[in-house]
């Protein structure tokens, strides 16, 4: 599902009224009405006096909250709206809609100055709903003076709250809120989800995301060349990898996971049944010498090799030759879990890389090692995977977590495009930037899947994707919504707080079979037809 700014919902907005014919004030009689479809949803059909507060500001926005208010003032619900404008200063298809409402004799109170704030902290404490259309998708900066007292208003008072397009006081392209934000129960926001709605804050802000059909033509939508997406389970769905019916272990993906040290076996064990639980066919974890016969120990299904190790037992300079041996019967890597930052291990990956032709998902103390000389990202190398979260990201580009945080969709998108490789930057909403401009913000997830190991379990998984045969990219948007799909089922059964990165493996066959179940539903219903 695509993503939109503010200016690229607003050009939408006018070639559907200049190339379209469509009225702008029909667009927002549909968005009103959506809005008011969505209520009735919430309501189970029973609007009927319901008390319903509408809050309006004097733009685009406050018209789609006119005409939510006359809609449910017809439908028999006790509305009233407050105005935070003089009428007589509303324009265009907006002073339209007002005039509607007041000649159907809708109550309209003025929000003007804090004397008036009185009235409507009386009406919230009995309301059953409030309908937030302050601020639209123009909004920027922070809610200050009167429109910020009134969202501090409504929040202290608790109430449900469908925001009309995105919660007042919040960025539509960026999530951000550098003021007072409506905290909404729900959202209802138009045509397409504005990025603000899927990142955070902005995500947590919105509440439960519906996005409604306007009546913006998809044809036109077609023409417009956006280049973010939300990950959706359609999505993932249509780029499974099919198991074919004559298909064995080999056609299924070789995939080598490099990794471990003493003391840190663990990652590269998740790292590894991560893959063969995604699908592949044959996983062989690589290891130092020393903690070869542990990983033996802990994987059953998972084949082990070998490898020189340095005096402290982390994988030594002299692996290389054979590591380039091994990768040439295998079809992708998986390189960092475990590793440590040993400095004869460092020189390992820096030389290891650049000679790699099969896909490489880096994470861990791989990225660690090339954030000592970036050079290896610069230059020539076959197709990368990088998997860094937000501290491993601030080392490869030197600077701290807290600046990635700050603007993670355009340092995501400009460092893949500059190392020609595809970059997923973890966290909440992790993002999937491609080299080719394409960025995916992944929804599934949460806080509970902060815990040790679960980034390796994420590494196997989009490796054990691109075993298959799925390309960097796809592979790293799938492998993101299981990985945080799979998370959500294991908080739904076992609870965030207690959650371990075991669970997810735990879980992902479920994700996985639902999938599935999908796809062979589609196909039966798709038989005898032309």
């Amino acid at each position: 599902m695509y993503l939109v700014t503010a200016a690229e919902m607003g050009q939408l907005d006018r070639l559907a009224s200049s190339e379209y014919m469509i009225p702008s004030i029909v667009l927002m009689e549909n968005a009103g009405l959506r809005v008011v479809e969505s209520i009735e949803r919430h309501f189970q059909g029973q609007v009927a006096n319901r008390r319903i507060l509408v809050f309006c500001g004097k733009g685009n926005n406050g018209g789609d909250g006119l005409v939510v208010a006359r809609h449910l003032l017809n439908r028999g619900a006790e509305v009233k709206v407050f105005l935070l404008a003089r009428p007589e200063d509303i324009r265009g298809d907006a002073r339209t809609n007002l005039e509607i409402y007041q000649k159907m004799g809708g109550k309209l109170l003025l929000l003007l100055g804090e004397s008036h704030l009185q009235r409507a902290d009386i009406a919230l404490l009995y309301a059953d709903l409030v309908v937030d259309a302050i601020f639209g998708t123009g909004f920027k900066g922070a809610a200050m003076g009167l429109p910020a007292a009134v969202i501090n208003m409504i929040n202290k008072a608790h109430r449900e709250t469908v925001a009309v397009d995105l919660p007042s006081g919040l960025e539509a392209d960026t999530g951000r809120c550098f003021g007072p934000c409506i905290q909404a129960t729900w959202t209802v926001t138009f045509a397409l989800p504005k990025l603000g709605l899927v990142v955070e804050p902005g995500a947590s802000l919105t509440g439960r995301l519906e996005v409604a059909d306007i009546g913006i033509p998809q044809k036109l939508v077609a023409t417009q060349h956006f280049n973010r997406q939300l990950l959706t389970a359609a999505w993932c769905r249509s780029r499974l990898p099919r198991r074919e019916a004559s298909g064995h272990k080999g056609l299924y993906g070789r995939v080598l996971a490099v990794g471990g040290s003493p003391g840190l076996t663990g990652a590269i064990t998740l790292a590894a049944t991560a893959a063969l639980r995604a699908g592949a066919g044959l996983v062989t974890a690589a290891v130092p010498r020393g903690v070869q016969g542990i990983l033996a120990m802990k994987t059953t299904e998972v084949m082990t090799m070998s490898l020189p190790e340095t005096p402290a037992g982390a994988l030594s300079r002299d692996a290389l030759d054979p590591l380039l041996e091994r990768l040439t019967e295998v079809d992708v890597l998986a390189i960092g879990p475990g590793l440590s930052r040993d400095p004869a291990t460092v020189d390992l990956v820096k030389e290891l890389l650049p000679r790699v032709q099969v896909p490489a998902v880096v994470d861990a103390d791989a990225l660690n090692a090339l954030a000592t000389d970036t050079r290896v990202l610069t230059g020539d190398h076959g197709p990368l995977v990088l998997t860094p979260h937000p501290g491993e990201m601030a080392r490869l580009l030197g600077t701290t977590a807290a600046k990635i945080q700050e603007d993670r969709l355009e340092i995501a998108a400009k460092y893949a495009r500059e190392w020609q490789a595809v970059l997923l930057l973890k966290g909440a909403r992790t993002v999937i930037a491609w080299p080719d401009g394409q960025v995916y913000i992944n929804p599934t997830g949460n806080p509970g899947m902060a815990t040790a190991g679960s980034g390796d379990v994420l590494t196997g998984i989009i490796a054990g994707l691109a075993g298959q045969g799925l390309k960097p990219g796809v592979a790293a948007a799938l492998g993101a919504y299981l990985h945080g799909a799979a998370g959500d089922e294991a908080a739904r059964q076992r609870g965030q707080r207690a959650m371990m990165a075991g669970d997810l493996l735990d879980f992902l066959p479920y994700v996985l079979r639902n999938l599935e179940e999908e796809v062979e539903t589609i196909v039966a219903a798709g038989l005898g037809r032309d």
